[in-house]
């Protein structure tokens, strides 16, 4: 696994190394140790999908409010998206700071968002499905989001058709998320 350190510290890109041969190919897609050796949380209390039918779906930008903030490690199993993470951390010189990173299983390229981080994505392609492991149970209680179109923001999302969910277009700016 080869891991690159995103603009934003604390955020990284994952990508496997597969060992190919004339079956196909094989590659680790986790590793505790290679985890805490760069100082990440590899626990993992709960895995989530999400299945979207069509391309232009947009989900986010979501993040759990303290003390149930939550790391995720983000991977696409089907299909491709366009996937989003945001500092949220008050104390984050890097804080609004946006980072955005294609992800296919062809790739295999994942995206570990860190606790404080809020998460979103849009799907490139009909039927993309998506893998997320976590290091904290889901807090309904605590579940919170930013705008996807925040213009303080001022994400770069793909040109197109959106399908957004009523109560993501209800999500408070980033200068009121609580």
């Amino acid at each position: 696994m080869r891991f690159t350190e995103t603009p934003i510290p604390g955020a990284w890109v994952i990508d496997p190394e597969p060992h190919r041969d004339e079956r196909g190919w094989f590659a680790r897609t986790f590793d505790a140790g290679e985890f805490r050796v760069r100082g990440l949380d590899p626990s993992v209390v709960q895995e989530s999908v999400s299945h979207n039918a069509r391309a232009g779906t947009l989900r986010g930008l979501h993040y759990q409010a303290p003390p149930h903030e939550e790391a995720k490690l983000v991977r696409c199993t089907r299909g491709a998206v366009f996937d989003v993470i945001v500092d949220l951390r008050e104390d984050s010189s890097t804080r609004g700071r946006w980072f955005s990173a294609e992800l296919s299983p062809e790739s295999g390229r994942m995206v570990y968002v860190p606790e404080g981080f809020a998460h979103g994505f849009q799907t490139l392609v009909d039927g993309t499905d998506l893998h997320y492991r976590m290091n904290r149970e889901y807090a309904p209680a605590h579940a919170r989001g930013v705008r996807f179109d925040d213009p303080e923001l001022a994400i770069g999302w793909p040109e197109g058709q959106r399908i957004v969910s009523e109560r993501d277009r209800e999500l408070p700016l980033l200068a009121r998320a609580a």
